[in-house]
């Protein structure tokens, strides 16, 4: 019999104070492989603070943060300097306003993704101008793979194709769906479906838009006030009692008949 397969992400513990403020206190859970897992809670809930401990922003006061790439092994995040988690660990970051290089055109945002293959193609050198090495050939394919993605996605969700550009292994999306009418949320569940089927890309997503969370995703961990209150599927964690109250909202009460 098989082993069960361990997790692409394992967050222990994990724990950040900002002096006597507790934004995230003691939250542990997992983001199984090719699977999407949403983040869910009330505004200040410090879901914000965990994408920021795990893509580098901050260095977490206490926890472990365990990544297991299928191809160079596992990264402890919180040990790694920021600018190395993409680079090395294979983790991409898409934010809730859209970050994009107005001068460029499509294309050459999905290209400037790839700067960190390309210079190594390069050698760091003036190789990339010269044609030394493997340059040409990392260049070409990174317009392959540009191409490929932005046949995926328009101008609202270049972002995300363009960090899929960078070939993560974990894909953290922060609010993807914001501004989204009923149309572009179920092209861009499309589309984050297509990422974890065809490709066995990890997504963590952060969002308000419950049609998004409950319609794609594997699992749900939902915070409130820095504590995890839920974890599981979204079946479960939709009819939790602690969710409705602390997110989703009490329900009315029927008014008591009038004798």
């Amino acid at each position: 019999m098989n082993a069960p397969q361990m997790p692409l992400l394992s967050v222990e513990h994990l724990t950040m104070r900002f002096g006597g403020l507790v934004a995230i206190d003691d939250v542990s859970f997992e983001a199984p492989r090719a699977k999407i897992t949403a983040l869910i809670g009330p505004n200040g809930a410090g879901k914000t603070t965990v994408f920021n401990c795990l893509t580098g922003f901050y260095k977490p006061t206490v926890g472990r943060l365990a990544l297991r790439h299928p191809a160079r092994g596992e990264f402890l995040l919180e040990r790694m300097e920021g600018y190395a988690i993409p680079a090395s660990a294979g983790v991409a970051r898409t934010f809730q306003n859209i970050r994009l290089f107005p001068g460029m055109s499509v294309l050459e945002n999905l290209l400037i993704a790839q700067h960190n293959v390309l210079m190594r193609a390069s050698g760091y050198t003036f190789g990339a101008l010269l044609g030394f090495g493997g340059y040409a050939a990392a260049e070409r394919r990174a317009i392959e793979r540009a191409r490929y993605w932005l046949e995926r996605g328009d101008q609202r969700r270049l972002e995300i194709v363009r960090a899929m550009c960078t070939e993560p292994v974990l894909l953290c999306l922060d609010e993807p769906a914001a501004g989204l009418n009923p149309r572009e949320s179920a092209e861009l569940n499309a589309l984050l479906t297509f990422i974890r089927d065809q490709h066995a890309i990890t997504l963590l997503l952060i969002e308000h838009d419950m049609s998004v969370v409950m319609g794609i995703s594997d699992q749900v961990v939902v915070l409130d006030y820095g504590r995890k209150i839920a974890d599981g599927t979204p079946e479960a964690v939709r009819s939790d009692p602690a969710v409705i109250r602390a997110y989703l909202g009490e329900p009315e009460q029927a008014a008591p008949a009038q004798p």
